[in-house]
């Protein structure tokens, strides 16, 4: 599939909230996924740019948004509230853009948790399951499953794709999370790969191998996701 050109967006909701966004719709998609940056870089790091230019070949839509601490060029991440906030205006800004398409949400570590916080409150309209790219479950080296409790109230499926040296969630932590989620859970482990889905040289693959096995895999839960009808997500997934 031919490379698919991102488009400017800009993104407006309650309590103030303006970002910008980029908007990548190849020809045929099959779904939108709305994709939150993680804490430390926004939505053009090549990382970014590589999963929506990926997925885009494997017939995803996505749409990236800033932050608006990152829009600011702050350095902490704003307040979960206004954090959630934005996550509810891209949601409904994918909506309008991606018309009749069925949406995922979710994104890198910090975003993901963001948009499952978001989606804990109050349903995020339109959007059928969560992605994360690796999810954030505790500080480095401080083991912990304090933050995954809003994920019990999570009703719609939910697909946690981690590396096996995540320091951000270790494999004690995230498997008991994912198994006590239930049906609601998935998880993909991607074996030497830390946070940022980086390999170390001695394994003998590279980072684009593995983000593409990863997106393979997202791809195909998207897709088994999208083809559920909507009011029987809840409780839909299933593991690997």
């Amino acid at each position: 599939m031919a490379s698919v050109a991102a488009e400017s967006v800009t993104i407006a909701g309650d309590d103030g909230i303006g970002v910008s966004g980029l908007l990548q719709t190849p020809r045929g998609a099959r779904a939108g996924y709305v994709l939150a940056h993680g804490a430390g870089a926004g939505m053009r790091h090549p990382f970014m740019a590589a999963v929506a230019a990926e997925l885009a070949e494997r017939g995803v839509a996505t749409l990236r948004y800033q932050f608006p601490y990152m829009e600011n060029r702050g350095k902490r991440p704003d307040p979960p509230h206004v954090a959630q906030a934005t996550v509810r205006a891209a949601v409904a800004a994918a909506l309008r853009l991606l018309p009749g398409l069925p949406l995922i949400a979710g994104g890198k570590s910090f975003g993901g948790r963001m948009t499952s916080q978001a989606q804990a409150r109050a349903p995020l309209q339109g959007v059928r399951g969560l992605a994360f790219l690796g999810f954030p479950l505790h500080p480095a080296g401080r083991p912990s499953q304090e933050r995954a409790k809003h994920l019990f109230d999570v009703e719609i499926p939910m697909l946690f794709l981690q590396g096996t040296r995540d320091a951000l969630a270790t494999l004690g932590q995230i498997e008991p999370i994912c198994q006590a989620l239930g049906s609601r859970a998935t998880l993909r482990l991607f074996a030497e790969a830390d946070h940022s889905f980086h390999l170390p040289a001695k394994c003998g693959r590279t980072d684009a191998e593995v983000r593409s096995e990863m997106l393979d895999a997202l791809a195909a839960w998207i897709d088994g996701v999208a083809s559920t009808p909507e009011r029987n997500q809840a409780g839909g997934a299933t593991g690997w």
